[in-house]
């Protein structure tokens, strides 16, 4: 297979991923959602009808972890992770590229461990049949499982994006390791804002 060939491939099996990702932001944002009226209907059924749904605080604490992990893919597809880039705008090209391939190498590491003790611990609970300590009982597993799912696409996506970049490091191909896990320049964020404005505009025309 050539490297165009290669490129080619990586290139459809990321905007794959991105498209998944941004599917599981949407979902994870209606969990939000629901999370937040839940909690709402709570206090406001306890403050004037004097009775209480229970498990709103339980559930919502399970809605935040779940759509977290779903959304750290798209988060890091959108180069949108924090990072600190005081010197890094001041250095050579060649040497802020290698920087952006070893951030993304560190940041796979990091997601590697946390997921493999997150697949500990909902196997743990699969085992045991643990329960929360609460009036719902909630079988731990099965939200334990979906915040692991999420750690576990995250991973998957790093790793796509990690070979690409790695590729484009060995061709030299510098533009492509910054697209892929650079720092988003001031310009780029620029150029997205104009675009969703305009998005906007024509939205409210419409």
């Amino acid at each position: 297979m050539t490297r165009p060939e290669q490129f080619r491939i990586l290139g459809a099996l990321l905007r794959r991923a991105e498209s998944f990702s941004r599917v599981a932001v949407w979902v994870g944002g209606a969990l939000t959602l629901a999370s937040v009226l839940l909690i709402s209907f709570d206090v406001v059924a306890r403050k004037f009808f004097g009775f209480t749904t229970g498990g709103a605080d339980e559930l919502s604490s399970y809605a935040f972890a779940i759509s977290t992990s779903w959304a750290l893919a798209f988060a890091t597809l959108q180069r949108a992770n924090v990072r600190v880039d005081v010197l890094y705008q001041y250095l050579p090209v060649r040497l802020s590229a290698l920087l952006d391939w070893i951030s993304l190498v560190a940041l796979g590491v990091f997601m590697v461990y946390l997921t493999y003790y997150a697949m500990e611990m909902a196997q743990t609970s699969w085992v045991r049949d643990s329960a929360a300590n609460t009036p719902l009982a909630t079988p731990l597993w099965i939200p334990q499982g979906l915040w692991m799912l999420g750690l576990l696409w995250m991973c998957i996506t790093v790793a796509l994006m990690l070979v690409r970049a790695s590729l484009a490091l060995a061709t030299g191909d510098l533009d492509l390791v910054k697209q892929v896990c650079g720092v988003r320049s001031a310009q780029e964020e620029a150029d997205e804002e104009a675009a969703a404005g305009e998005r906007m505009v024509k939205g409210e025309a419409a």
